[in-house]
């Protein structure tokens, strides 16, 4: 009767499917805020392409129109720049989590590995095991001819 399998860091596999599935869900975290950041950066930007379109329109600005504008403009300028800031912070981060996801997987796919390789160890193992019981038993119970 052949023994089963038992893999003795399995607890150790589970761990690391979990740390990799954390880091999966880090890694998605990441993207959506990198994601969002990007939008937060075009609506920035499509609002100061508004602001130049409204300024170059039909009728010319008053000067009190034209102050405003260019406070307005100031002051996208400055959000452009801080909203880019973060979104370069986000994409650093983003890549951080890519790293550390493709560390933890690694981990784990060489912990399966092992596992594979050791079943296939222990499945010849048992094969050997049970041929040579099968030949002990077939040499009790040879009879050689009587001539």
């Amino acid at each position: 009767m052949s023994r089963p399998f038992r893999f003795s860091m399995q607890k150790v596999l589970a761990y690391r499917e979990q740390l990799e599935e954390q880091a999966k869900m880090a890694y998605a975290r990441a993207q959506h805020e990198y994601a969002r950041q990007v939008s937060a950066v075009d609506a920035i930007r499509r609002g100061m392409e508004n602001l130049e379109r409204s300024l170059h329109g039909e009728k010319p600005p008053t000067p009190d129109e034209l102050w405003l504008a260019r406070q307005y403009r100031e002051r996208l300028k400055f959000d452009l720049r801080r909203a880019e800031q973060l979104m370069l912070e986000r994409a650093k981060e983003l890549n951080r989590c890519q790293r550390d996801l493709v560390a933890k997987s690694k981990d784990r796919k060489l912990l399966e590995k092992l596992k594979e390789n050791l079943k296939a160890r222990h499945v010849r193992e048992e094969q050997h095991r049970e041929q040579k019981e099968f030949d002990e038993t077939a040499t009790v119970r040879y009879r050689p001819e009587t001539v």
